[in-house]
């Protein structure tokens, strides 16, 4: 007979909810089959990304140390050096942008730096400078500024080591009494 406080539940099968044979259920040729990895496996392969949504209207700088998705409207300065910044579709920033890589859905009014790269995607518009040493620019976006593709030197170690060439000393042509130049001595 149900009552009312209890709960209702269909068997399943002969296992819990974890996929583990159910105390007191016999085992069967399929427990030495494979499993898949725990739902918990795939929580620590992803990473965080935070979303403003398309509401959200924020007037300031804006910082963080994970990567980003805005929707909304941003006026001021966004700052994301190690991180991937996303501006979506609906998205309408008016600010500085620093990020490692700068991907381009919505609209952008102001300078874009990214120590990756930058991606205009195909509904994008940019509004202002790039520096990037990789830049990207789908056919159909709007893009208006300049672009400065320049990568930062890098040091390498065969190049440190190398001692500066400086050029050899001439020697002085020989003298005479009075200080007279020697021609032909």
């Amino acid at each position: 007979m149900w009552k009312r406080g209890e709960v209702v539940r269909p068997p399943v099968s002969a296992r819990d909810a974890t996929g583990q044979p159910a105390p007191g259920a016999p085992a069967s040729q399929s427990d030495h089959a494979v499993q898949a990895p725990e739902i918990g496996a795939k929580h620590h392969m992803e990473k965080d990304v935070i979303n403003i949504g398309k509401s959200v209207v924020i007037k300031g700088e804006l910082t963080g140390s994970e990567d980003l998705t805005v929707e909304g409207i941003v006026e001021g300065k966004i700052e994301l050096r190690e991180h991937v910044l996303t501006i979506g579709a609906h998205a309408r920033i008016k600010a500085e942008v620093f990020a490692k890589v700068a991907v381009v859905l919505g609209e952008v009014v102001g300078n874009i730096t990214a120590s990756e790269k930058v991606d205009i995607r195909d509904s994008g518009s940019v509004e202002g400078n790039i520096v990037s040493p990789r830049v990207a620019i789908a056919e159909g976006s709007h893009f208006r500024g300049s672009v400065d593709m320049q990568q930062k030197p890098a040091v390498t170690p065969a190049l440190a080591a190398k001692p500066e060439v400086k050029p050899a000393p001439v020697p002085a042509a020989p003298q005479g009494p009075g200080g007279q130049r020697l021609v032909g001595a």
